[in-house]
């Protein structure tokens, strides 16, 4: 039996202070539904990245780049640069 596993995917960090921004996760998820991209695009939460400075925090695959900072219009263009 073969696991279906997304081509890309999204790492979201969840520790104390990026897990206070929920509408950046709230945004990417609604986003990848609305989309209908929930078999090509897969948000994953990791433990805390220690970068707490610069929360929210995520790192993108296959891209492999990390993003910090990260606010609502952040994360419209990675979801859009992801759907391409």
């Amino acid at each position: 039996m073969s696991i279906h596993f997304p081509e890309k995917s999204i790492f979201m960090c969840d520790g104390s202070k990026c897990g206070r921004h929920k509408e950046v996760r709230r945004y990417i998820k609604d986003a990848i539904k609305e989309h209908h991209a929930k078999d090509r695009i897969e948000i994953f939460k990791m433990e805390c990245s220690d970068r707490c400075k610069h929360a929210p925090v995520m790192f993108v695959q296959p891209t492999n780049q990390w993003h910090s900072d990260v606010t609502i219009e952040d994360a419209e263009k990675i979801v859009k640069d992801l759907l391409l």
